[in-house]
């Protein structure tokens, strides 16, 4: 099967997203990927938006540190969170609109805590670095 702008072979999604073809295949047991399609009797095929979703993945685990579940969570809400936005544009009801907005309200709110978790644990290493810069400098000084 030869590359197109529509499909992409595994290998050539795992070039460009950085990651292996292992890690791939683990995010779709993981349900952080969708499975790919399969043409009858040859390879797995994925989309851009497949490439897409391994960057997003790895720039979260990147940025945040995140174990699978913390990332699989990050995840689930961020998918609520788009189903929501979609069934927003297609209703003119402002109760609706609302209702909508309620149901997005509690994913947001477990993406912050993940964040803000990592960020004092961030903050942590911070101060204790910082302490320890100052214990060289005074020991710096003290035998100057």
């Amino acid at each position: 099967m030869t590359s197109s702008a529509a499909t992409l072979r595994i290998g050539e999604v795992a070039e460009r997203s950085g990651v292996t073809p292992r890690t791939i295949r683990y995010y779709e047991e993981l349900g952080l990927l969708p499975r790919s399609e399969r043409e009858l009797g040859k390879h797995r095929v994925y989309t851009a938006a497949d490439v897409e979703r391994v960057l997003e993945l790895k720039r979260l685990r990147d940025l945040l540190g995140l174990s699978l579940d913390e990332l699989r969570t990050m995840v689930v809400a961020e998918d609520v969170r788009a189903e929501v936005r979609r069934r927003i544009q297609e209703t003119e009801s402002p109760d609706e609109q609302r209702e909508l907005l309620d149901e997005a309200l509690p994913h947001i709110e477990t993406q912050i805590a993940l964040v803000r978790r990592r960020l004092g644990e961030l903050q942590e290493l911070e101060g204790d670095l910082v302490e320890r810069r100052k214990k060289i400098l005074r020991r710096r000084r003290e035998l100057s």
